[in-house]
């Protein structure tokens, strides 16, 4: 897999420049998770970090992303279903009877 050297931002990976492995439209994950040992043995501690597009000034040879720190941690998936908004009704169930005498064409 092909990987590319990516500057970090923010939080305690600032100015870090690491190897991602990029996807097949060349572009890093949305995401990057990095977990933190807890030195007294507890559950690791999680960085979060969100791709952001860099400076077009670098050129061809430099990356294209950047990470930048989320100290809010996650969100959502980031997933924006027509339906999901907020007011609009779920879609209809395509199993349900519709209205009506079964013996009526019109329904």
């Amino acid at each position: 897999m092909k990987s590319e050297d990516t500057p970090f931002e923010g939080g305690p990976m600032d100015g870090r420049v690491l190897p991602v492995l990029v996807g097949m439209t060349g572009h890093p994950p949305k995401t990057y998770r990095i977990p933190v040992p807890d030195p007294d043995g507890g559950p690791p501690t999680v960085l979060v970090y969100r791709r952001v597009p860099r400076d077009s000034r670098g050129g061809l040879r430099f990356a294209r992303w950047k990470y930048a720190y989320a100290p809010e941690g996650e969100r959502g998936s980031g997933r924006k279903w027509p339906w999901s908004k907020p007011g609009r009704p779920a879609p209809a169930d395509p199993d349900a009877t519709p209205g009506g005498k079964p013996e009526d064409a019109d329904g």
